[in-house]
């Protein structure tokens, strides 16, 4: 049986009208917890006022993957129309003029924006998390070790935050670099062990630069509430069946790095520089240029999206996901990354075009872009009861 999984993904909520972001987090959420097929925990609040988040329950299977979040999606868009606001699948909101959004009232929220009040005000950008289940700690940093060479190449696929402030960044996730100016970012280091990766955590809460665990925004790291590895370096999607997609190769990346530990094969060891420059790169270009593949080679992307699913395709097939992932990727590869979408539309049309894109595909995906991934079910799955996601 495959192993679990859980997806939680941000979105942005903006004024109906004048496509800036909507303070009504408070609002938009409350409405979406009334209605009957949202459990408690699956729709929460985020950093800033025009950001919600969701999170599925367990799921063992793709289906129920896309099932959960076309139902979260539309739930949230609902509440959201019923506030005279609109729900975006962006990881950057292409129209951001005016004062900074407010802080969502919690307390360590008030105290990050204390801590770093500018990059609080710019962190208005949303992301999509995959939990994978993970038998211990141990396995957990087994997986790190051995993915993070990958977590470029997923940048680039989930690319989906090329505008900011209303012009092009030049970066296809305009997020990624975004996400980097925290003091603890970007590719995890290469831990001896677990307890060298709790040694590490230990160092940098001891400092107070970081005031818990929830500020560990390494690109990828172990759960604190879950036993789970979390990988945190894609954008949220524009078309929910590259969300699906990019969940199933998540989970194939943890499944084979697992299977890589049992049987003794070791770790790629990556210099750190190279890493950090692969990941740049991956943020810059997207899809859309050269990448810096696993062993540190430039290569065409489509060359290194093909390494990755060759690397994973033995886990996709024994979870029975190898088809519809490689259906989707080869369409993403074809034609294009929701940041490609987004540059097209503003070229062809500006930043009118731009919001009429996110309008159209917000929830999952214009009719012509149905998800791959649903033939058994349609889209929809019975709900299960959450209290956040766990995997």
């Amino acid at each position: 049986m495959a192993t679990t999984i859980g997806v939680e993904e941000e979105y942005l909520l903006v004024d109906a009208a004048t496509g800036l972001p909507a303070a009504r987090e408070d609002k938009v959420r409350a409405t979406a917890g009334l209605q009957p097929f949202v459990a408690a925990g699956e729709v929460q609040s985020e950093l800033l006022q025009a950001q919600v988040e969701v999170a599925t329950p367990v799921c063992a299977e793709l289906v129920e993957v896309g099932g959960h979040l076309l139902r979260l999606r539309h739930a949230v868009a609902g509440a959201a129309e019923a506030h005279g606001c609109r729900l975006v699948a962006s990881g950057t909101p292409p129209t951001h003029q005016g004062p900074p959004v407010p802080v969502t009232d919690h307390a360590r929220y008030r105290a990050m924006q204390r801590q770093a009040p500018q990059l609080v005000a710019e962190q208005m950008v949303c992301g999509m998390h995959v939990h994978v289940a993970v038998p211990g700690r141990r396995a957990g940093v087994e997986v790190l070790n051995r993915i993070r060479v990958w977590l470029p190449t997923l940048t680039a696929m989930s690319a989906n935050s090329p505008l900011w402030k209303g012009h092009d960044t030049g970066f296809a996730s305009w997020r990624t670099v975004i996400f980097n100016r925290w003091p603890v970012s970007g590719i995890p280091p290469y831990f001896a062990d677990e307890e060298d990766y709790d040694l590490r955590v230990r160092r940098l809460l001891s400092t107070r630069v970081i005031a818990d665990t929830g500020q560990l925004y390494w690109q990828a790291r172990l759960s604190e509430r879950y036993p789970t590895v979390e990988i945190r370096c894609m954008d949220v999607q524009l078309r929910a069946g590259d969300a699906i997609m990019l969940a199933g190769l998540v989970r194939a990346l943890v499944e084979t790095a697992m299977y890589e530990a049992a049987t003794g094969v070791r770790a790629p060891r990556c210099a750190p520089e190279l890493i950090r420059a692969a990941m740049w790169q991956a943020a810059r270009h997207g899809l859309g240029g050269d990448l810096i593949d696993a062993q540190g080679c430039r290569r065409r992307a489509g060359d290194v999206v093909g390494g990755l699913l060759e690397h994973v395709g033995s886990a996709l097939e024994a979870a029975g996901d190898l088809r519809e992932v490689t259906a989707v990727v080869h369409r993403l590869l074809r034609e294009g990354t929701g940041a490609d979408l987004q540059r097209r539309a503003l070229h062809a049309g500006g930043l009118d075009a731009v919001n009429g894109l996110l309008a159209s595909t917000d929830i999952g995906g214009a009719p012509e872009e149905r998800p791959a991934v649903f033939p058994r079910t349609g889209g929809a799955v019975p709900l299960r009861t959450s209290e956040g996601t766990t995997a």
